[in-house]
Parts: structure tokens; C-alpha cells; sequence
């Protein structure tokens, strides 16, 4: 049963771990324009955060701990779905880009949903 448990944590830490890196992969593109500098840096935060938290979420201590940062995982994946939203975009191989992280983190955002509902 654990040995089912960890495979679970691990394809979501390696998942969150590939949002963290196509978001940023995506910011790379972006044109340099005032407000998306600013967007970016706040983005970056966000989606980096989601698989941050989750690490700590499986080192939790005790349940509360660990529905804390789950719960912090599922704000900074909404989060991320703001900032994308915000992106400028004059590029349509980057608007394609945007929708698929947009999606992702609404999924990531589901998920951890799911796990809280579960969890409580």
C-alpha cells in the first residue's frame, strides 16, 4: 500500500515539477514589456511555489501541517491561472503555450482539491 502511496507522490512532485519548468520555459518567450515584467516575476513565484509546498506537504509532521500546504499548493496553482491570464501575447505559438500551462494549473488546482476533500 505505501509502495502505491509514494509512486502517487512522486508523479505529482516530478508533475509539478514539469509545471514549474514549462511556466518558466513560457516566460522565457514572452516580449519584454513593462507590465509583463511584472506579471512574470509574480507568475514565476506562484508556479514554483505549487511544487515547493507540495514537498513540504509529503515531509508534513502531522495532518494539519499537510492540509496546510496542500491548501497552499491549490492558491498558488489559481494564482498561476491569474498571472497567465494578465500575459501580453502577440505570438500564437505562445498563446497555444499559455493554454496548455493555463490548464495545467487548473488541474494541478483540481487535484489538489480533491486531496484536501479527501484528506478532511
Amino acid at each position: 500500500m505505501s509502495e502505491i502511496r509514494d509512486t502517487k507522490q512522486y508523479d505529482l512532485e516530478e508533475r509539478t515539477l514539469e509545471f514549474s519548468k514549462n511556466v518558466i520555459k513560457f516566460c522565457k518567450g514572452l516580449p519584454r514589456t513593462i507590465t509583463n515584467e511584472e506579471i512574470v516575476k509574480q507568475l514565476i513565484r506562484a508556479a514554483t511555489s505549487v511544487g515547493a509546498n507540495y514537498i513540504e506537504a509529503n515531509e508534513s509532521l502531522s495532518k494539519k501541517d499537510f492540509l496546510m500546504r496542500v491548501k497552499i499548493c491549490r492558491k498558488e496553482a489559481k494564482e498561476s491561472g491569474y498571472w497567465l491570464k494578465l500575459i501580453e501575447i502577440n505570438n500564437l505559438t505562445l498563446k497555444d503555450e499559455q493554454e496548455l500551462v493555463l490548464k495545467e494549473s487548473v488541474e494541478l488546482m483540481k487535484i489538489f482539491g480533491s486531496i484536501i476533500t479527501k484528506a478532511q
